[in-house]
């Protein structure tokens, strides 16, 4: 579920005081933010990356509109020279409501363009394998990932951005996240975060 209120529905005020702290970019430093939802939070990019100074701006339970909304406060405003972003499994899960493919893309796509337009080296992430939402059963969602992937894939290839693959290494055949790699089907534990530090290394 999502750790913010319906009175500040996309989590615009949700890292403010960690914005503020932040020194100012210099001109020829490079700054990274991972953008996203839990499975971004949860991960201690520090301990996967240390001393990379990796920025984590995920939100719990977040869905691409909600990330669209936060995306100039908290990637733009901030400096940002590169990030990396992973989302679409909450829209699947319905957190916000129901979205069809072809919405979530254009979510998607609307972070891109607003990253390029101010001159952010974009990563694009694809979505974890996940056969079932512990929190909204009964949906469905594998085939729906392997879609958005297959589309983020292409997407990224045509816009010049890199495009990190999770997917192929965390999933098993039915479209599940292997054994082993997360503790509810859907978020990654320490060995799951294992096999998605090796994938972001080539980017980072």
């Amino acid at each position: 579920m999502s750790q913010v209120t319906t009175q500040d529905w996309a989590g615009l005020k949700y890292y403010a005081a960690a914005n503020a702290s932040l020194k100012r970019r210099k001109p020829r430093e490079n700054r990274t933010v991972f953008f996203g939802d839990s499975i971004t939070e949860h991960w201690e990019l520090e301990k996967s990356f240390p001393g990379c100074g990796l920025i984590n701006r995920g939100i719990s339970g977040q869905t691409t509109p909600q990330m669209v909304l936060r995306f100039r406060q908290d990637v733009v405003d901030i400096g940002a020279t590169k990030c990396v972003i992973l989302g679409g499994t909450n829209d699947f899960a319905r957190n916000t409501g129901e979205a069809s493919l072809e919405e979530i893309q254009g979510y998607l796509a609307s972070l891109c363009e607003i990253a390029h337009a101010n001159d952010i080296d974009v990563v694009l992430a694809s979505v974890l394998p996940v056969i079932e939402y512990p929190w909204s059963p009964g949906l469905n969602p594998a085939p729906k990932v392997k879609a958005l992937n297959k589309w983020l894939r292409k997407y990224a290839r045509q816009r010049g951005f890199e495009y990190l693959d999770y997917y192929s290494k965390m999933a098993e055949k039915n479209g599940a996240l292997k054994q082993g790699l997360g503790d509810d089907g859907v978020h990654p534990n320490d060995r799951g975060y294992a096999i998605m530090k090796v994938v972001a290394e080539a980017v980072l």
